[in-house]
This record gives C-alpha cells, sequence and structure tokens, in this order.
C-alpha cells in the first residue's frame, strides 16, 4: 500500500494528487502465486515539504479468481473493520531533486504505514520520473504479513509468502487552490 510522487506543470511549493494511483502486491510462496492490483490509491504529495499522504481502499483490490478475492478481504485483511491502508511521510531529499528537468531521479522516502490497523515505520526508496512536465512516482518494497497481525491459517500457511511484495506508481496532478 505505499507510495508516493508525480505530477504536471511543476511549481515549488505546488501540491499534486491522485485519486487513479496503481498498488501491486504479489505473494510468491512455493505453491501458489498470488496477484492483486487497487488502480484507486489516493495520494496527496507536498514538494515543498517532501510530505506524502496515501490512502488504499481493501476492498478495491482485484485478484484473478473471485474466491481470492472473497478470502482475502474477510479472512486476511478483515476489510469490513479494517477497510484501508494508509502511509503518511516524506521525501526526506527534496533539497536533491530537480523537478524542473527530464530524467529519472531516487527519493528516499520516510513514513508510517498502517495496514490491518497495526502501524509500522517504513523506509524504502523510489523514483521520480520527470518527462515532458508530467510527473510519476514509482516504488517498490516488502511487506512481513506477520508485523501487520494478518494471521495465515496453518492449512494455507505454505500458499502464502511470508512477506509480500508491495508496486505503486502514481501519476499526479496539481491540486487545485
Amino acid at each position: 500500500m505505499l507510495f508516493f510522487i508525480g505530477a504536471s506543470s511543476i511549481a515549488f511549493g505546488q501540491k499534486y494528487f491522485t485519486k487513479e494511483g496503481l498498488v501491486r502486491f504479489e505473494s510468491d510462496a512455493p505453491l501458489e502465486k498470488i496477484e492483486a492490483v487497487n488502480d484507486k490509491a489516493t495520494c496527496v504529495w507536498d514538494t515543498e515539504s517532501g510530505a506524502i499522504q496515501v490512502a488504499v481502499l481493501i476492498k478495491s483490490f482485484q485478484f484473478e479468481k473471485a474466491l481470492m478475492q472473497e478470502h482475502f478481504n474477510e479472512n486476511y485483511m478483515e476489510s469490513s473493520e479494517f477497510p484501508k491502508a494508509t502511509f503518511k511521510g516524506k521525501i526526506t531529499n527534496m533539497d536533491d531533486i530537480d523537478l524542473t528537468k527530464d530524467g529519472n531521479v531516487e527519493a528516499n522516502i520516510t513514513g508510517e504505514l498502517t495496514i490491518h490497523g497495526v502501524t509500522n515505520s517504513v523506509s524504502t526508496t523510489g523514483s521520480i520520473v520527470v518527462e515532458a512536465g508530467a510527473l510519476k512516482g514509482l516504488t517498490n518494497f516488502e511487506v512481513a504479513v506477520a508485523d501487520y497481525g494478518i494471521e495465515i491459517p496453518k492449512l494455507v500457511r505454505e500458499n502464502i509468502a511470508k512477506e509480500v511484495s508491495i508496486q505503486c506508481e502514481f501519476d499526479f496532478k496539481p491540486l487545485e487552490k
């Protein structure tokens, strides 16, 4: 559920957002590969402070198999009780990032990730891609399922990886005042 960055019409101190951020997760265990996609993540990014806030509705993850989606929401994520995952943090190296030049630059990201009602500190890197005035943010990171209080029944424990890979992609638009 994390993550981060991007936009068009670059101006320092500007805020950017997306309501269509893409978040994918993958559990690649020996017996089964599980993948889901959510293209409705919301993110706001303040380029002056580097502050980032992300919200992902758990029920918006789409799976290849309807039964997997049902089990994910009801048995593992308990999405009725914990309807969203959030990230609140910042890009810590904003002073080193020039949003006026085309290219790909590394962003250092730190903050608090909340999944399943449990909050943990997260530090990762991402990329900000500037191309013809448009910004895109990308990041990949791993989340240990146990760190977020998600219990996996013994019967299917071999089917689900202990660490889940999360990929995020955000295309931002300027936030109008």
